[in-house]
């Protein structure tokens, strides 16, 4: 029994050495030959927060990190670049909106002239 106990901490440990594409790998090979054996690795990887994302904790600290970088002169110009950032993306979608806007209307225009036509007016 503990052979069996450390070749699988061997085969856990070259596998966390080769990193999660790894495990994907092992949990699809699982499941081609033998699925219990894929479904078995994957409880494993969820419950041994393998397969977790440990990003949503690093997001939380990073976004708090560059709140401030203790330069005052490059947070200070860092905010002016995004406040600017920000303008010129509002007003691009200001922009786009009002070109959507006009395409509609130019596409209106261009059905009701087409039904007067049909109708048998004359078009202006």
């Amino acid at each position: 029994m503990e052979t069996i106990a450390r070749w699988l901490a061997q085969g856990r440990d070259w596998l966390d050495e080769r990193g999660k594409a790894a495990w994907i790998a092992a949990m699809v090979i699982g499941f081609i030959f033998f699925w219990p054996v894929g479904l078995a690795l994957l409880f494993y990887m969820i419950g041994s927060k393998r397969m977790g994302c440990h990003s949503w904790k690093n997001r939380r600290h990073h976004s708090r990190a560059y709140s401030g970088t203790g330069n005052s002169a490059f947070d200070a110009y860092r905010e002016e670049t995004l406040k600017r950032l920000e303008e010129e993306r509002d007003a691009f979608v200001q922009f786009l909106e009002e070109l959507r806007s006009a395409k509609d209307r130019a596409e209106f225009d261009q059905f009701m002239a087409s039904r007067k036509a049909k109708d048998g007016e004359v078009v202006a």
